[in-house]
């Protein structure tokens, strides 16, 4: 008998939770039922500094309890801080993200996902996928959300990312 596939989860990156939270629209996440689950490392890098998005994504995260996925990389970093060595920053999120995808690879059956990107890094970044996992940008994941008729319109909520200043990506993937 065949094993019936596990719905995938949704594993946002930095960049989707920062233009989705400008756009005062972090719910959209909910929307295809999927489990949504956080890395612990982009976490960090979207709630460590006062920004216009960091209040919005707190308060989301307070609000729904999503699953944080702990890595390696954020516990290095955190060790590194508390070290009173100045961590590194530059590409923390991404060595994260394929971490997390590595855990999901590793389950029996593997667990696939949709990781949520924006940064041109993620879209062309060569890693292993579990089969069923797919790379989708914001803007890709927004039409899927229209065209499923789950959101009135994907531009919208594109213009309004980009009213409240966000300087959103011109990346379209798939």
């Amino acid at each position: 008998m065949a094993q019936a596939r596990p719905a995938p989860l949704l594993l946002p990156d930095a960049g989707p939770l920062i233009t989705l939270a400008y756009a005062g629209q972090l719910d959209l996440l909910l929307r295809p039922g999927w489990s949504l689950q956080l890395v612990d490392m982009v976490l960090h890098e979207v709630t460590r500094n006062a920004t216009p998005s960091r209040d919005a994504i707190t308060d989301f995260v307070a609000r729904h309890r999503p699953p944080i996925i702990e890595t390696a990389t954020f516990r290095h970093h955190q060790a590194r801080s508390a070290s009173g060595t100045v961590p590194r920053k530059a590409g923390l999120g991404e060595l994260a993200m394929q971490e997390a995808i590595q855990q999901l690879a590793l389950q029996e059956p593997p667990q696939p996902a949709v990781l949520l990107f924006e940064d041109h890094k993620i879209a062309s970044t060569s890693f292993f996928l579990p089969e069923g996992t797919l790379r989708v940008s914001t803007r890709a994941f927004l039409i899927f959300l229209e065209g499923k008729g789950w959101l009135a319109s994907a531009a919208e909520v594109e213009q309004a990312a980009i009213r409240a200043g966000r300087s959103f990506s011109r990346l379209r993937f798939p």
